[in-house]
This record gives structure tokens, sequence and C-alpha cells, in this order.
């Protein structure tokens, strides 16, 4: 990658003496990036007013680099697994960002509270591109690199974004679509070649001045805007501001100990997050979260999730901690573990469903260390986790994270005792914690409805132990969460409902020993396609989904009846379908 061959730091692996530890903690360096936010966690000052996560940690993560008080490891670190390989100090992303800032605003023309649509693989443009829209301003809209022509058509009219950066991949399916799109004026394209209608942003980049001014933003600006499925309806903007994302891990490392926050990192470890750069999770544990520590960021391009190169990955290069969903680990612990030899490997954890106990334990038999669970959502962040150190109860989602007062609550929304099964909630009046979203984008009637008393509700069901350790029961509605990924069944009802054959539709969760669940769908058949060959139909049915929607939502089970279970009004019971799929009837 010619746009990225910049000086690769050397003694990558020394790490210089420590210097003033942090509340007595010897893993941990005090510097400006910790100690300025003390004073808003002890309550002796208020939140700020204005917070950007560009100047406010990268750039003193900057100065504390270049003053020779940070160990000499990167800040970013990116293989394809073909031999190319990125590395960058925090001043070298500092840099690069600068540039990049300047493509967003003085090319692009696009403005402070502006949005920009972002599909990317796990490349460093995708990096290089969300530090640049803090530093200018700019709104991220991440998504995954399976979405469909139409999702990106709805994304795109929806948020109204102005500005789009993807691949050659993608591209033709935003080219089928811009017509309709009235307020996208520009393309960006990260490419070798050129393509009509697109700018080059590798070609524009390198010739941009890296002299930028980074933008004044207040803490309740937006920062990210997430897509997020739900049991109706399309997909909801799910906002997060400058305080929600930037400003709280800021704020939570202000207490950091080994025992009080999720990842428990030090500006000498390095994270290895395999998750999708749609997804939340990578924006915590690939961007704010491991940044605000001054850790090392590594990233695989991983165009597939395969064992080998996980595991082999993890024998080559010093990797402290990896973050995955639970059919990463369902899948690794079905190889032969002892036969490799992680290099660095000290923590795992998993988030994004409930991970098998079984699992845990193999892992655990098989390497000698613990999975750590930790619990959120696209609207809360991390609130629940096995911190490192605590005492793991396999199948728990672990104790409340620090600035959550995570409760298990009934439809009055009164807290329960230990041991009763509840709704999980956070407190968010009458102080809103600071990891909260600020709302759903155009949509004040779903924003009002998460709200219940004094709590946010999640929509998982749950109960809390006497000893504060939470455990996950379902969702109280149908959302579906398959290897990470949330599903709404609306969605994947309505892309069965566009072919012929199908008469009615009803789309469920599914037990499956990989993924946790899989989507199945239910189908009564109009009477033309009554007598057609079912298995042929199946597949048919899911290549359907497969274009008509992102990918991973297509059903992997596909169930023909005859009729549908219907409430005195004609709805489809749900419910029904799925309690007797997991046997619950």
């Amino acid at each position: 990658m010619k746009i990225f061959k910049l000086p690769i730091l050397k003694s990558l692996w020394t790490q210089k003496p420590l210097y003033r530890t942090f509340h007595g903690h010897s893993k941990l360096l005090a510097s400006d990036v910790y100690s300025e936010y003390q004073a808003v966690r002890r309550g002796e000052q208020e939140i700020p007013k204005y917070f950007n996560f560009a100047s406010d940690v990268l750039d003193k993560w900057t100065k504390i680099e270049k003053a020779g008080k940070r160990p000499s490891n990167s800040a970013f670190w990116w293989i394809s697994g073909k031999g190319e390989e990125v590395k960058w100090s925090f001043e070298e992303l500092g840099f690069l960002s600068r540039k990049v800032a300047n493509v967003l605003t003085k090319v692009c023309g696009l403005q402070k509270g502006d949005r920009i649509i972002v599909v990317l693989p796990r490349i460093p443009e995708w990096w290089l591109v969300n530090v640049a829209c803090m530093r200018a301003g700019i709104v991220l809209i991440p998504g995954t690199t399976q979405l469909s022509a139409k999702d990106i058509l709805y994304r795109l009219q929806a948020s109204k974004a102005k500005c789009i950066i993807t691949d050659d991949t993608v591209a033709p399916a935003v080219d089928s679509v811009a017509s309709e799109s009235q307020f996208l004026k520009t393309k960006l394209i990260v490419s070798k070649g050129s393509r009509e209608g697109w700018l080059n942003f590798s070609e524009l980049y390198k010739n941009q001045s890296a002299d930028h001014s980074c933008a004044k933003t207040r803490i309740e600006d937006s920062v990210n805007i997430f897509f997020t499925s739900g049991t109706t309806g399309s997909p909801k903007m799910t906002e997060h501001s400058q305080g929600s994302l930037a400003s709280m891990h800021a704020s939570a490392s202000a207490l950091s100990s080994s025992l009080v926050y999720w990842l428990d990192l030090t500006p000498s470890d390095v994270i290895w997050n395999t998750a999708d750069t749609g997804w939340i999770l990578t924006s915590l544990s690939s961007v704010f979260d491991a940044w605000v520590f001054g850790s090392c960021i590594f990233v695989h391009q991983l165009p597939q999730i395969e064992s080998a190169t996980i595991l082999n990955t993890l024998c080559r290069f010093p990797i402290d901690t990896l973050v995955g969903v639970p059919t990463l680990y369902r899948m690794l612990v079905q190889n032969d573990l002892s036969s490799y030899k992680f290099m660095n490997l000290k923590h795992c954890m998993s988030g994004g469903e409930p991970l098998n106990p079984e699992v845990m334990e193999k892992w655990k038999s098989q390497t000698g260390l613990d999975i750590h669970e930790v619990y959120g959502q696209t609207e809360t962040g991390i609130i629940c986790s096995v911190f490192k150190g605590m005492k793991i109860k396999p199948g728990s989602m672990g104790k409340a994270a620090p600035l959550f007062d995570v409760q298990v609550v009934d439809k009055n929304a009164n807290i329960l005792p230990p041991g009763q099964q509840g709704e999980i909630a956070v407190r968010s009046k009458p102080i809103r914690p600071l990891g909260l979203f600020s709302e759903y984008i155009d949509n004040p009637k779903k924003t009002a409805e998460s709200e219940r008393g004094d709590f946010y509700v999640t929509g998982d069901r749950g109960t809390m132990d006497k000893d504060g350790y939470f455990w996950f029961i379902g969702r109280d509605d149908d959302i579906i969460i398959s290897s990470g990924y949330r599903i709404g069944p609306f969605e994947v009802e309505s892309a069965l409902m566009e072919h012929p054959a199908v008469a009615e539709a009803a789309v469920v969760s599914s037990p499956d020993p990989l993924r946790g669940e899989v989507v199945k769908a239910f189908v009564v058949l109009s009477a033309t396609f009554s007598s057609s060959n079912r298995e042929h139909l199946a597949c048919e049915l899911q290549e359907h989904v497969k274009k008509t929607t992102a990918p991973y939502k297509y059903p992997r089970k596909v169930e023909f009846v005859q009729q549908m279970p219907k409430t005195i009004t004609g709805k489809i019971k749900r419910h029904e379908l799925r309690n007797k799929e997991w046997g619950r009837m």
C-alpha cells in the first residue's frame, strides 16, 4: 500500500521505565490524558463543556510519545495477511488524519455537523477517516460491507448523508441507488484505480496539507450514528455524542484500575478486536477505549473469519488482549488448541451475545485463559463486564461497569430483588450517564419508549444474583442476535414478501451450536407455488433475501407451513413460533 509507506517503529516491544504510577497501580502510566478527568469523576469539577477525542486524547498521547514518556510501541498496527503491513505512532496518526480531514472539508466541502457514511472493510483508511471526522466535527456513520443496495439507499435517505466512502466491492451498489439519494453530494472510493463519478480517496489524500485545526466540539455534539435493527420497522439511527462515546471513556479511565474497567489496558498493550467495522464494538475496542489508554490497536484485514488465520496470528504476533463474538470462540475450540502456542495472549473477552459455559471451559482447559464476558448495546456501549481479576461465574455477564447503575426492573420500573427475573435497565434519571446514546434520530416515539420511569430499558430480560452478577435470559422482543449480528425480523420478512412465492412470512430465532442462534423463516406459500419443489424453493428464497438485504440476515433455516398462528386481530404470533423452535412450549 504505497500511501502508507511511513517509518516503521523499531524495538516495538521494548517497554520504557514506568514513570509516576496511577492510583498506586504499577501497570498504569499517569498522564494528563487520565488526570485531566479525575476531578470530573470525583465530582470536584463539572463535565467539560467542550470535548474532542482527537485533540483531547489522541494529540495528548502524541505529546507524551514525543516526550519519551510512552512505551515505544505503535498506536496502530495493521496486516493484510498477504505480507502488507502498516504501523503508525500517535504522531503519524495525527499527521495522516489531518490530511484526510482536509480532504473531507476542503475537497468534499463537508462542514461541522455534516454526516458521512463509511462502508469499508478492516483497512487502515477506516481508522484514518474515523479520526479525521472527529477533527472536522463531521458525524461518521459506519456500515458493514455486507449491506445491500437497498440497505445503502435507506441509510443515505434516512441520514441525509452528504458523502459516502467505500471500496471497489460496494461502489456498484452505491451507484445503483445514488440517483435516488438527493442529499448525496460526494462519493469517495478507496481504490488503486479510478471509477467514473467517484473521487479517488488515496490520490486526494496524498496531495493534501497536514495543516488542520481541530474543530471545537461541544460534549453533546454528535460524533457517530449507528443504524440498529428493531423488532418492527426499519433500522433506527442511534446517535452517540462526544460525551457518550469519547469523553465517557476518557472519564472512566480516570478511576481505572485492573478491577474497574473492561479492557484493563496499558500503553504497552496490544489489543485485537475481530468484529466488523460496522458495529459499535469496533468503535469502542478498536478506537475510543483502546486509545484512551494509549494502547496499540492491532488489525488483521480478515476477508474471512477462519480458525487457522486467527490462531496463527495469535501465535505470530504479540497480542495481549483478544476481543471477539462468541461465535469466534465456538469456532476456535473445535481445533486442537494444544498445538498452538500464543505469543503474548493474556486477556480474552467475548461480547455481542451470551457465551456457552462449556465453550469457556474448553478454552480454559486448552489455553489456560479465561474468557471474560461483556454486555452492552449500540445504545449503551459496555454496561456489564467480568472485569479482570473478578471471580468468573460461567454464564454470567459480570457486574455493572463504572458510570452505570444497572438494575433489573419490572414493567412499572420498580427495582426487583436478587434472583427475580425482569428487564435489564440503566438508571437515566435524574442524571443521564455519559455512556448512553443521545436519541433515535427523527424518531421521538422510539426514544420515549426506551425510557421507563427513571430507567433506560434494554429490551433484554435477566436476573441479578446477591453478589451483583447479571445473568442474561433472552430478548424481551423478537430481535435475533446471530454471530454478534443484530437482526430485526421485520427486515427479513419484508424481503421474503417481495418474492412471488410467499403469501405470508414470519421470522424467528432458532438455536445453532456455532452461531448461538440463526434466522429461521416460516413461510406460507402462495397458491401458484404450492406444488413447487420445497427444497429448491427454500434455496431460492435464501438467495433472494441475500440479494435484497444484507447477506448476514438471510434465513439459514426455512420451514413451509400451511398457516400461521395469529391473534384475534390477525397479527402473527411470532413468540409462539419462537417458543416452539426453542422447545419452551
